[in-house]
């Protein structure tokens, strides 16, 4: 495996509240843009120039695009916006680096940004210099009124930052493991005492158990503190019905299982399409898994390793999600009942500023608390419908779920690639209605927009289970 040493990150996680009292509001929102272009820059320090320009699928965008698309955001919205007579540098980057956003102009073909050899890395890292440059120049001189027309625009900014943070760790996992030579992209971090030690026989998994919530009307949506997506609102009222949710994610031990009782292999477990799918691609385990002298090996952002049975399972489709529920006799969680079940829970986990690139199997110690993983790690497989979501519910980023568990449409149903929390993990989690079922969770993937979209790239998707019907 190749590696190289690993450069200090910036603590202070991009996008987090600032208490500096003595600071002004443009500088405390300089301060914040810094922190998330920073966390950026330094998640490439360990990328040579040849990984930075790697399209190894179409779903999946060079590390050299990311850099230089989020440089277009603030360019296109706030400084062509609010800096008179400006003029940008090399205006054909409007074409090349604008993603899909219609009203802004023209662009250029997604699944060809890897035939892109100009600009250099060296000329995107300029470009991007050059933008944050002007941008200190705005936002040192701006007044008050001036800054409440720049901040909305801004903290969007910061999140969509955010967003292609995860997006570039996803894409370049899946670039490197099309390499025979298993590049390492960081290595991860010592997990904590608290955490299991590593387990290939499943001997230290934590078993799940369900948690109960009866019947009641809730408030599902954004409630107007902070920031949020437009599509989490308008907040509003829905009726769920007594469901319970399983405590964890489900691990890559209790998936083995599934694959051992020939799970690709049974059709009545599977979806139509799915079924096709499994066939057609030749699905046998989750993405990046491999089969060595009779064990299975796992390719992580932190290199070849034996798959650890403790650990949330990760980068599984939709269809493998709702397979494994049906076998294990359980369901996938609608959108409605996850948010109902983590709106009560601390907003703390194995987040990308861990530095551990990898999700951790569910903490040793039960901590006091019910649901484990509810943040980080993985983002997790929900059977909500992107236009069910449209009519009846938020769908998408839920306000406080910094690149940690993000509900994805089962419509992505191709998708074996994308991450959130640390790295591009998907996964899920096993729900039951009234008391009948058993498992939870999905699949961990990635997200496939270029921003909010779902992506066949390398993110990683997990569940967990609701019980049957």
């Amino acid at each position: 495996m190749i590696s190289a040493a690993a450069p200090v990150i910036d603590k202070v996680p991009a996008g987090r509240s600032h208490s500096d009292a003595g600071s002004t509001r443009a500088e405390r929102l300089l301060a914040r843009f810094h922190q998330a272009r920073n966390f950026t820059n330094a998640l490439c320090a360990n990328l040579e120039p040849e990984d930075f320009v790697v399209q190894s699928m179409p779903d999946v965008s060079p590390t050299k695009w990311h850099l230089a698309h989020t440089t277009w955001f603030f360019e296109t919205f706030i400084l062509k916006k609010f800096v008179s007579g400006y003029h940008a540098e090399v205006p054909e980057y409007a074409y090349l680096f604008n993603s899909y956003y219609n009203a802004a102009g023209d662009m250029h073909r997604r699944d060809l940004r890897g035939l892109i050899s100009r600009p250099t890395v060296k000329e995107a890292k300029r470009y991007r210099s050059s933008i944050d440059a002007h941008m200190d120049n705005l936002l040192s001189d701006a007044d008050e009124n001036l800054i409440d027309e720049i901040e909305p625009i801004l903290i969007l900014g910061f999140h969509h930052e955010q967003q292609h943070q995860e997006l570039l760790i996803t894409d370049i996992k899946h670039v490197f493991a099309q390499n025979p030579l298993c590049p390492v992209f960081r290595e991860g971090r010592a997990r904590p005492l608290v955490a299991p030690k590593i387990s290939t026989d499943g001997s230290v998994i934590r078993p799940y158990h369900f948690v109960h919530f009866d019947e009641a009307t809730v408030q599902i949506g954004h409630d107007g503190n902070g920031f949020a997506y437009d599509n989490e609102s308008p907040r509003h009222r829905a009726l769920l019905s007594a469901f319970s949710l399983a405590s964890r994610p489900v691990t890559n031990g209790e998936y083995l299982q599934f694959i051992e009782d020939g799970g690709y292999a049974r059709a009545e477990l599977w979806l139509s399409l799915g079924w096709m799918t499994v066939n057609e691609q030749h699905w046998q385990a989750p993405l990046y898994w491999v089969k060595r002298d009779g064990a299975w090996w796992n390719f992580t952002l932190s290199g070849f390793r034996p798959v650890d049975e403790s650990e949330p399972v990760t980068h599984v489709s939709y269809f493998e999600a709702d397979a494994y529920a049906n076998w294990a006799g359980a369901r996938l969680p609608t959108e409605l009942e996850w948010e109902r079940a983590a709106s009560d829970c601390p907003v703390e986990g194995n987040f990308v500023e861990n530095e551990a690139f990898h999700p951790r199997p569910a903490p040793a110690s039960g901590q006091g608390r019910d649901l484990h993983q509810m943040f980080g790690d993985v983002w997790e497989w929900t059977n909500t419908t992107e236009s069910s979501c449209a009519t009846s519910t938020s769908c998408g980023v839920a306000p406080a779920l910094r690149r940690a568990l993000i509900f994805a449409e089962p419509t992505a149903t191709f998708s074996r690639l994308r991450n959130a929390g640390n790295s591009p993990e998907f996964g899920w989690r096993a729900i039951r209605n009234n008391s009948v079922g058993r498992n939870r969770r999905a699949r961990s993937e990635r997200k496939s927009h270029d921003d909010c979209e779902l992506h066949n790239g390398s993110a990683a998707r997990s569940w967990r289970t609701t019980g049957k019907f």
